[in-house]
């Protein structure tokens, strides 16, 4: 299980750290813990805690001001986390993470071989965004896409998004004339009439993004659930199966490979393969399974080599989806548009969209 917990549950009204919250929070870990399931913690918070022991100089600019904040919180918040482990002879470590590290497949595998290592030896990972780094397009859009990420690194089997509200509702959670919705599927696509503007009041993120992350683990394999990391016990009601909350349903199980590959699509940088019609055709059919073969393909756009991530388009440029290599460009320019020469991109490294 992955178990994410936003701001405002860890935060009080004046933005600082609640203590109390936290230690809830790690009772309910353990007790996870104990029914033998093992369980990474993506928190947010660190801001909060920073805010707790320092005030950082007005004449930062706001940016400068939060990684301030952050990096004396990261310490403050992770000596909380390992102290009240602690007295349950549980340990965590610590995983600091930025968007670059799940761009580049070695850094991504890398992460992946830790984050087991850690389970492996029953230690709680605790992972954050490093935002002492991380600006602009290194950022997560917040914490939700973090643990998404994580989720489907690791093959998870739930998902819990813990915030201040009780799920999605139909309008409003403050409007007694709201109704939660609690189960949906992955490709439900009317959520969006349902969700409102805002963002939460010390996080950058908002319901917005927890439906839009919830939607693509579940897609994946994942159950995902959005619930209220204020109630006490929720993490022990969520697996007992009788919580109040929301729930995505879990769709058929991906491979790991084409999971990391479903968080690439706003990677612009990537190298280019385009393909014609009937390439794009039968990479879409629904009835027979198909890898990328030189014969569709009609230019390149940018370098590769030998098991790189590419972008495949269309002639028109619409998006189709992603592959992994099975050559290098040069080898690629010379099967162009030939019959009989192998795939460039095989169906097991290939994620169409």
């Amino acid at each position: 299980m992955v178990v994410k917990v936003g701001t405002n549950v860890l935060t009080q009204a004046d933005g600082k750290l609640d203590v109390t919250a936290l230690s809830q929070l790690v009772d309910q870990l353990v007790a996870i813990k104990a029914t033998g399931i093992e369980v990474v913690l993506v928190s947010s918070g660190a801001v909060g805690a920073g805010r707790s022991v320092y005030q950082a100089s007005e004449q930062l600019n706001k940016v400068v001001q939060r990684q301030v904040c952050s990096a004396i919180g990261q310490v403050q918040l992770m000596q909380w986390y390992s102290s009240l482990l602690s007295n349950y002879q549980v340990y965590c470590a610590q995983v600091l993470a930025t968007k670059e590290d799940f761009r580049d497949r070695q850094h991504y595998l890398n992460m992946q071989n830790c984050l087991l290592a850690l389970l492996r030896d029953h230690l709680v990972p605790i992972v954050n965004e490093n935002d002492v780094v991380s600006i602009n397009e290194l950022m997560f859009t917040d914490n939700d896409e973090l643990a998404s990420l994580i989720a489907a690194m690791i093959n998870a089997d739930t998902l819990v998004l813990l915030t201040a509200v009780d799920g999605l509702f139909t309008g409003d959670p403050n409007d007694p004339d709201s109704q939660l919705i609690e189960v949906v599927s992955a490709d439900d696509t009317t959520l969006h009439q349902f969700i409102l503007p805002q963002k939460s009041s010390f996080g950058r993120g908002g319901m917005s993004t927890k439906i839009r992350m919830a939607q693509k683990a579940a897609a994946l394999g994942i159950e995902v659930v959005i619930a209220n990391g204020k109630r006490p016990n929720i993490l022990a009601q969520i697996l007992g199966g009788n919580f109040t909350g929301t729930t995505f349903a879990a769709s058929e199980a991906v491979s790991n490979v084409k999971k990391w590959m479903v968080y690439q699509k706003q990677s612009s940088q990537l190298p280019k393969v385009i393909i014609n019609a009937g390439a794009a055709k039968s990479l879409r059919s629904k009835t027979k399974i198909a890898s990328l073969l030189p014969v569709g393909i009609t230019a390149f756009q940018g370098q590769f080599e030998k098991g790189e991530l590419v972008q495949i388009k269309s002639d028109q440029g619409e998006f189709i989806g992603f592959g992994i290599t099975q050559y290098d460009l040069n080898t690629a320019l010379d099967y162009l548009g030939e019959v009989g020469k192998k795939a460039l991109i095989h169906y097991d490294y290939l994620y169409i969209e």
